[in-house]
């Protein structure tokens, strides 16, 4: 590729022969015999004119032996060839002009990767043939002669030529360089070199000035370059107009200036201090130092600035304005902070905040990983769900922490108002703009972490609804231009990293939960609540009571029996306020008995806490009782299920423990398919006609719904037929269709966590939740034993296997 070098230095000095010759004559000495064979090199952008002196730039890799070759020939000369940009990229030698200009190479240097040398026009020539179609370029080539024509009418359109030229001259100063050049060389009254340097005077397009070269008549030349000139002509003027109004622009604002800084200076020196109004406009453009402010942004600014300054400080109108201005002045418009995209330190920042959460901390690196991959984390919205306490808010801050953000959080619980989201209207007294202006304005950055915590408790009243408010905000392809309604300007959301919380899906509206990117947190296993009570609860704990490591502990083994026997839900909340408890009651101690150190035992429990809610689960074992797994709000839990024959005098089926509609269907269905099939399990023939059965499922003050109890009440009731018991620890779960086919249930990890919370090590599921028992956390996976069903008949199978 070749470029043209900018006119630093006169190229004529460079030649180093004064500019002796004329290289535009016709007239060819002795010694300067044209070559009939001329070594051709593309030029693209524009075509190059004889009588032009230019330095050129050519790449050492592609041009380079086509510049030795021609450096060793004696007329060293090459020839200049217009070619399209593309076409010299693609190297189509098909798409090279066949009229160029013949230029004789000078100083000739190689600097990096370039080669620079002077180029000096000499005379057009016109491809014939190609003598050698490859790099170098090689072509036969002929010289043409301009047919003489009305010298009259040629000076004329000369005259007009250099009219224009004189216009040209005052207007740009590196016009007037280019005809001092010019006049080193050639006369004005000579009308060939004034036409060609007129045109790569111009800037017109490539194509234009190479029609202008392959012109040979003067005076239909002179027609062509004529209409250019006029054109730069115009561009040029336009240009000095604009330059012009810039100047008076930045003139008048200099002005300005320096007359703001002379009367502060005369108000200093009278003792003269500014107004209350003064103060404040002043203060709210401070503000606006160094943001980038959108146009229709500025103006509305602008205009209120404008009548705030008009209004009395007494008009109560004043108060509104100023308040307005007061709230757009401190969003902060395109100021954005620095990410921080380095996932080492994001895994150590999630790992210093949480224990356990290895699949949820992976979700977030992943993340994280495409932010760093494209140098930017834009608009995206997370939904955090899971039971209460497991860590939806505080990972939250995490992530805000590892990228460096601000963190700002607010609770969409019981919110029934749709003016919160967007904002009042200014027309009210009191109105304020929503809760995502007031998120801005208080972490003074256009990109922070903004969590909506308990999006799944938001609700609806006649003042809107919020939900459907939030659409426009958690839409990527809306939030660029959220619209507040007390500005009533549009603000730029698309940068915002949204965290939304939940402890379910069933009560957040579709379309909401569409847009966000759903990432489930289940609960803790007992070890990783041990983990997380000795490295965050405890030590936080205790440094908000004012104690010192040397003057409290808690055993080991007391921890363990603490979550086992107090703290059993999901989350870790209950465990923290258990650990309160004990916290107060040995600083009571302390106090009292002036103990140098409390240390906390397993026996000190009682005393403490009192007696434990959670017994040690006693495992309900005997004839039709099996323990299933169920998922709910607070997590996985055990549910063991219990089918009991009341009498033979006839038959009947009773279902117990406030279940709910789908569940009861479940259990119908289980008893239809049992009786059904009774004869193939080896039940007696007429058991179901006489005996009237009774399901329930114990807790019956906890209401239950869900179908994936099927196959364990299925179980209960086969077992009672039969009048066989499960004489192992074993829990299962799956849905049961009339035809025996066991369906995919839900919440897996919960249940699977509910079942090594009490020792269950062996475990019946659906098949079609393998894939979900595959993706499990290792940890969660270990000494267990999962069978997969596909039909009630592989649950029997194991059921009732040793």
């Amino acid at each position: 590729m070749i470029h043209i070098m900018s006119d630093t230095e006169n190229p004529a000095d460079l030649l180093g022969n004064g500019g002796a010759e004329n290289p535009h004559s016709n007239i060819v000495a002795a010694n300067q015999v044209l070559p009939s064979q001329l070594i051709i090199l593309p030029v693209p952008n524009r075509p190059y004119f004889p009588g032009q002196i230019q330095p050129l730039v050519v790449d050492a890799e592609q041009w380079g032996d086509t510049i030795r070759r021609v450096s060793d020939t004696h007329h060293q000369s090459i020839g200049l060839c217009f070619v399209d940009e593309n076409a010299a990229k693609a190297e189509q030698i098909d798409n090279i002009a066949h009229v160029g200009t013949l230029v004789r190479l000078h100083r000739i240097t190689q600097v990096g990767d370039n080669i620079q040398f002077i180029a000096q026009g000499i005379q057009r020539f016109q491809i014939v043939s190609w003598v050698n179609r490859k790099t170098p370029y090689l072509a036969e080539v002929q010289y043409p002669l301009e047919p003489k024509q009305n010298s009259d009418e040629i000076r004329a359109y000369a005259m007009a030529v250099i009219e224009v030229i004189k216009e040209l001259v005052p207007l740009n100063p590196l016009y007037g360089e280019e005809l001092k050049q010019y006049l080193k060389y050639f006369s004005p009254n000579e009308p060939s070199p004034l036409c060609d340097f007129s045109a790569a005077l111009t800037t017109a397009k490539g194509p234009q000035l190479q029609e202008i070269l392959e012109t040979l008549p003067v005076l239909e030349r002179m027609k062509c370059v004529l209409p250019l000139l006029h054109k730069e002509l115009e561009v040029v003027k336009l240009h000095s107009e604009i330059s012009e109004e810039v100047n008076k622009r930045i003139t008048k604002q200099q002005r300005d200036f320096f007359l703001r800084e002379q009367l502060k200076t005369i108000q200093e020196e009278l003792g003269i201090t500014k107004d209350d109004k003064t103060s404040d406009i002043d203060t709210f453009r401070q503000r606006l130092e160094g943001l980038v402010i959108p146009a229709q942004v500025q103006k509305r600014l602008d205009e209120e600035f404008k009548k705030l300054s008009l209004l009395e400080t007494g008009s109560p109108e004043y108060g509104v304005t100023r308040n307005y201005i007061d709230w757009a002045t401190s969003v902060p418009w395109g100021y954005y902070s620095e990410d921080k995209l380095d996932l080492t330190q994001a895994r150590e920042v999630l790992d210093r905040d949480h224990d356990g959460l290895t699949d949820v901390k992976q979700r977030v690196i992943e993340f994280l990983a495409v932010g760093a991959f494209k140098q930017e984390i834009a608009g995206s919205i997370m939904l955090l769900v899971g039971p209460p306490g497991v860590g939806k808010t505080s990972i939250g801050k995490s992530i805000a922490d590892a990228l460096g953000r601000q963190f700002y959080r607010f609770s969409l619980g019981g919110m029934r108002d749709e003016a919160e989201i967007k904002g009042h209207r200014r027309t009210y007294i009191g109105a304020m703009p929503g809760k995502f202006v007031q998120a801005l304005k208080e972490v003074q950055v256009a990109n922070p972490v903004i969590m909506l915590d308990e999006i799944d408790k938001i609700g609806t009243s006649f003042r809107g609804d919020p939900a459907s408010a939030l659409l426009e905000v958690l839409d990527p392809e809306q939030n660029s231009d959220f619209l507040d309604h007390y500005l009533d300007l549009r603000v730029d959301l698309s940068k915002v990293l949204f965290i939304c919380t939940a402890n379910q899906l069933d009560t957040i509206p579709s379309p909401l939960l569409d847009r966000m990117d759903l990432i489930r947190l289940s609960g803790y296993i007992a070890q990783e609540k041990l983990a997380i009570a000795k490295n965050h609860l405890w030590p936080k704990l205790r440094e908000r009571a004012g104690l010192k490591k040397s003057q409290i502990s808690v055993h080991h083994r007391a921890l363990k029996a603490l979550i086992e026997g107090y703290a059993r839900e999901a989350g870790v909340r209950s465990l923290e306020k258990q650990l309160q408890r004990i916290i107060r009651k040995a600083v009571v101690n302390i106090l009292e008995t002036k103990t140098p150190k409390v240390t906390v035992t397993v026996d000190d429990l009682n005393d403490y806490l009192g007696s434990p809610p959670f017994k040690k689960e006693r495992s309900i074992r005997g004839v039709g009782v099996v323990t299933g797994l169920a998922w709910t709000a607070m997590g996985g839990a055990t549910l063991p299920i219990e089918a009991s024959c009341v009498h033979h005098h006839g038959r009947g089926f009773k279902q117990t423990g406030q279940l709910g509609d789908v569940m009861r269907e479940s259990s119908e269905i289980a008893y239809s398919y049992v009786v059904a099939n009774a004869v193939r399990y080896g039940v007696k023939t007429d058991y179901f006609e006489k005996a009237f059965v009774h399901l329930h499922v114990p807790e019956g003050a906890t209401p239950k719904d869900g179908p994936s109890a099927g196959v364990t009440m299925a179980a209960a009731l086969l077992s009672l037929a039969t009048q066989k018991r499960i004489n192992r620890p074993l829990a299962m779960t799956g849905e049961l269709t009339l035809t025996g086919h066991v369906f995919a249930v839900g919440g897996i990890q919960e249940k699977i966590i509910a079942a090594r919370r009490t020792n269950t090590k062996e475990i019946i599921m659906p098949d079609a939740n393998k894939g979900d028992y595959d993706e499990l956390p290792d940890y969660l996976k270990t000494g267990l034993k999962v069978h997969f069903a596909k039909h009630f008949d592989d649950v029997t199978a194991f059921l009732f296997s040793v």
